[in-house]
């Protein structure tokens, strides 16, 4: 059983409607087993005694149209080792629930509002989700993506994980089935100021290219190949 004693942050934008996760973690690969993110239907953070069907649960009872309490409630019945487990859930429309067992380890706690699920166990104290909540709240006209990245940087400041620091991501998504930014640290003496450093150069080289993809409104994309030939931006090899 893999124990992910995490920091999370399960959001969306109000403005955007996007949805994502960032998380941490004392060991590595937490973006691997901890957020779950389906465009247009939800966001679920899972975590502690991780089991990741509460993430792939979650997603499915949102599409169904459950909102975030329900799914909460339904995640529950469908877990015997509940106690161990802590998840949050925030829904299409914004709504937020979240969970954490009488199993989980150390300090943990969760806070929920409107837009956001905060979560965490085996930290320093509360000051960790409280310095997230805040941030997050305080960064409304920023893009889903920075404003998880930034209440993830206010947990860490805050005290974060007490066993130290490994692994952080950031998973968001906006209108496809594909993520917009979708971006991990999985092995760092430092993750979560590596993990905003990798998305300022992704912001930069990537997040251009993601803009042109094809999409449902636009299934061949913005990227003109032949112009692109043409003007030297794209060589045949």
């Amino acid at each position: 059983m893999i124990k992910l004693n995490t920091f999370s942050i399960t959001a969306r934008c109000a403005r955007t409607g996007q949805l994502g996760v960032a998380v941490s973690t004392a060991v590595p690969g937490v973006g691997m087993l901890c957020p779950f993110v389906q465009a247009e239907v939800g966001a679920v953070a899972t975590q502690s005694f991780v089991n990741p069907y509460l993430g792939l649960w979650g997603l499915e009872y949102l599409a169904a149209g459950h909102p975030a309490a329900e799914t909460v409630e339904l995640l529950k019945t469908r877990d015997a080792g509940l106690a161990l487990r802590q998840f949050a859930v925030v829904d299409r429309h914004g709504g937020s629930a979240a969970y954490s067992g009488d199993g989980c380890d150390g300090w943990y706690g969760h806070l929920t509002g409107p837009d956001y699920a905060i979560a965490g166990n085996m930290l320093v104290g509360a000051a960790t989700l409280d310095a997230m909540e805040q941030d997050f709240s305080n960064t409304a006209d920023l893009p889903l993506v920075e404003r998880l990245l930034g209440a993830l940087q206010a947990g860490q400041d805050a005290g974060g994980d007490k066993r130290g620091k490994q692994s952080a991501a950031v998973k968001v998504f906006s209108t496809e089935a594909y993520p917009l930014v979708d971006l991990r640290v999985d092995e760092h003496h430092d993750p979560v100021p590596e993990l905003r450093r990798v998305y300022g150069v992704a912001r930069e080289q990537l997040l251009p290219l993601i803009a042109m993809l094809p999409t449902l409104a636009h299934p061949n994309g913005q990227f003109d190949m032949e112009a692109s030939r043409r003007s030297g931006l794209l060589q045949d090899r």
